[in-house]
């Protein structure tokens, strides 16, 4: 499966590829070939990139579950931030049931998403209002990830799991955590979008 709003990049990526094969056949010439074989190679990277695998999430409000693929870059506070590396799937999900209450976008630089000072970066926030508050899931577009694509809007019930949205090309998705949440991820750890847990209830929360 591919991911929404990657259509526009995959056709244009085939049609260039089909434009340098055709014209190297017409013509004969060695350069449109290899230009070609480049052409051929980046859609496939395209291709890769855009990949969206189905995920079985198992919803559960007792813990939450990573917004994105990638590692913990940092973990500040209730904060937890996670580096999205071009091999990733970009595609971005809900780390908790609820209702879309905000959603904001912000203009900005396009620094590497690994540097503290890419929080001046291009942004879109979403706030979530979870049964334990709101939670804050913020995309963070990198030096080559100049395009965040949300698929949620304000007032959308979303399930735990639930695709929310996309950033093109590297880049990094932040998330906080409420207090009624232990961290139970490390700095340099690996997760995966819909599947790594990386909080889980307090044994002291009264239900």
């Amino acid at each position: 499966m591919l991911a929404k709003g990657s259509e526009p990049w995959l056709f244009t990526a085939a049609l260039v590829t089909t434009m340098f094969a055709v014209l190297s056949r017409a013509m004969n010439s060695s350069h449109l070939t290899h230009a070609a074989y480049i052409a051929m190679a980046l859609t496939f990277f395209m291709v890769l990139f855009f990949r969206d695998p189905e995920r079985k999430v198992e919803v559960s409000d007792t813990y939450m579950i990573s917004p994105a693929d990638g590692t913990i870059i940092d973990i500040r506070g209730r904060k937890v931030c996670i580096f999205m590396f071009l091999q990733n799937v970009h595609v971005n999900r809900a780390p908790i049931s609820g209702k879309i209450r905000e959603i904001t976008y912000r203009k900005g630089g396009y620094l590497p998403a690994f540097c503290k000072d890419s929080e001046r970066n291009e942004r879109n926030e979403f706030i979530i209002h979870s049964k334990y508050g709101d939670v804050s899931v913020t995309q963070i577009a990198g030096t080559i990830a100049r395009r965040i694509v949300p698929y949620s809007r304000v007032n959308d019930i979303i399930e735990q799991g639930q695709r929310i949205g996309m950033i093109r090309f590297g880049s990094r998705v932040d998330v906080t955590i409420p207090h009624d949440f232990e961290i139970i991820v490390r700095k340099g750890e690996r997760v995966l979008a819909g599947k790594t847990i990386i909080a889980t209830i307090k044994n002291d929360r009264d239900f």
